[in-house]
């Protein structure tokens, strides 16, 4: 779609406000509003400016000026403003040089597809994530000099079988046991219904929803595979949307990797595949169907897991979810059809158009221009060094013996170790200037301030209970 015909469609369409959103550092969408009648189509070059050291991770405030470049492409009506509203994704410039901002996720996304391209792999790498997300009823958290404490409740969480609810009628998901049951068990189907209703009419391609294994409303909806950056641009409008219905419905939804202890939490599986044209390059005569390339990416991505974890997982609550037994992997490991495994090849179709890998570490914490771009460099550098990711794993990795174990690659334990990981191994990340020495220190230095020190520095409320009486 062209500016011109952006302005044709708020005509049509009778748009007033126009929604200018771009992804902050962290992985927040921001956004301005101005009004439909200073949309010109000279604002799809000139931009809209704005104050960058207001944006965490971001300018000084001495050099804070910074300009949004609406991508017409992008365009979807706002299903939840009240007033007819158009909302487009911008791309963040530079005013003095003219320059794409380097620190702008979206730019480093769109810079590791340039690469693919330039480096001859292929003309498009897609991607398939598979967002898994808790819809609350009720959510209270706070942490003061004096108390900290969080509290979750959902009408269809097990521990609420006893409850008295004036009638309680039962029908509450046992723990681990929330996939694919029915009304009136699940309890969601309407909203999650609405939920890809609302996404389809933005234009994003859905193929299913569903309830997922956690109790208290953890849920699914899957969107069919599209190529990196839209794919990033597209999870966005999806947790929007998510939020938003959840918002309407008096409910509570998030994305955080694991908000209830004893039960699944939630990932961010994504599917993988390199393609020239309309071949998959994905798809060929080796172990469970793939091509040499395609072992070469995942050797890559083994390699350099451990690294790119800082940004497919990267919040502290991120790594209480990688434990064994939930369906989250514990190791750096392959294997088809094997859920323990951080890599798995699904089986469900041996067409060639089928044929992908499946990431299974990543979570919806995630910037997913960042992790996405991430994942994409693990696999050029596998692919171009030919990695070999040796033996696949064919056991349930969570019932390795001791000894099996210690021949594994563990992941990292926590979300400073896996920053660590990447302030050792990032080289690959620099290649054609997708990530820069600045990007990686800002992300490190941000994470360890804001977050892991932050942590560090707190009494949990699990630790009275562990010591208040020494």
């Amino acid at each position: 779609m062209t500016p011109k015909e952006v302005l044709a469609f708020c005509r049509e369409k009778e748009v007033r406000a126009i929604d200018l959103r771009f992804m902050d550092f962290p992985g927040w969408w921001q956004h301005t509003t101005i009004p439909a009648s200073s949309l010109t189509e000279a604002t799809f070059v000139e931009g809209i400016g704005f104050d960058g050291s207001s944006i965490r991770g971001w300018r000084n405030i001495f050099d804070s000026d910074m300009l949004l470049i609406p991508q017409p492409e992008t365009r979807f009506l706002d299903p939840f403003a009240k007033i007819p509203t158009l909302a487009m994704i911008c791309d963040v410039r530079d005013p003095l040089t003219g320059e794409d901002y380097s620190r702008d996720p979206r730019n480093v996304a769109r810079k590791a597809a340039a690469f693919l391209q330039s480096a001859g792999i292929g003309d498009r790498i897609n991607f398939g994530p598979e967002a898994e997300f808790f819809i609350f009823d009720d959510v209270r958290f706070d942490q003061d000099h004096r108390s900290g404490y969080y509290f979750l409740d959902s009408n269809e969480a097990q521990w609420n079988r006893g409850r008295d609810e004036k009638p309680n009628q039962g029908y509450k998901i046992r723990y681990r046991e929330g996939y694919f049951p029915l009304p009136p068990t699940d309890k969601l189907m309407d909203i999650r219904n609405e939920m890809m209703l609302r996404m389809i009419e933005c234009g994003l391609d859905v193929e299913c929803q569903h309830h997922e294994v956690a109790t208290a409303g953890q849920s699914e909806i899957d969107l069919r595979y599209d190529h990196l950056v839209k794919m990033a641009d597209q999870m966005m409008i999806y947790k929007y949307i998510v939020k938003n219905v959840a918002y309407q419905h008096g409910k509570s939804a998030t994305f955080m990797p694991k908000p209830i202890y004893g039960d699944s939490g939630s990932g961010f599986h994504t599917h993988v595949s390199i393609w020239q044209g309309e071949h998959n390059l994905f798809a060929g005569d080796r172990y469970a169907g793939l091509s040499q390339m395609a072992l070469h990416a995942i050797g890559g991505i083994l390699e350099h897991g451990r690294a790119i974890m800082a940004f497919t997982n990267p919040t502290t609550n991120s790594y209480k979810r990688l434990t064994g037994g939930y369906e989250a992997p514990a190791f750096l490991d392959y294997s088809r059809a094997n859920r323990s495994a951080a890599i798995r090849i699904p089986m469900y179709s041996n067409h060639p158009h089928s044929k992908r890998i499946e990431f299974r570490c990543p979570d919806p914490s995630c910037n997913p221009y960042l992790a996405f771009a991430a994942i994409t460099m693990a696999m050029i550098d596998g692919i171009q060094r030919r990695i070999d990711p040796g033996a696949s794993m064919e056991k349930d990795s969570y019932d390795l013996a001791p000894s099996e174990q210690q021949q594994m690659r563990p992941l990292p334990e926590t979300l400073e170790e896996a920053l660590d990981s990447l302030a050792n191994d990032h080289a690959f990340l620099l290649c054609g200037g997708v990530f820069t020495e600045d990007v990686i220190a800002t992300w490190i230095e941000y994470k360890r301030r804001r977050e892991i020190d932050a942590m560090k520095s707190r009494p949990h409320p699990y630790e009275f209970c562990l010591y208040y009486d020494l």
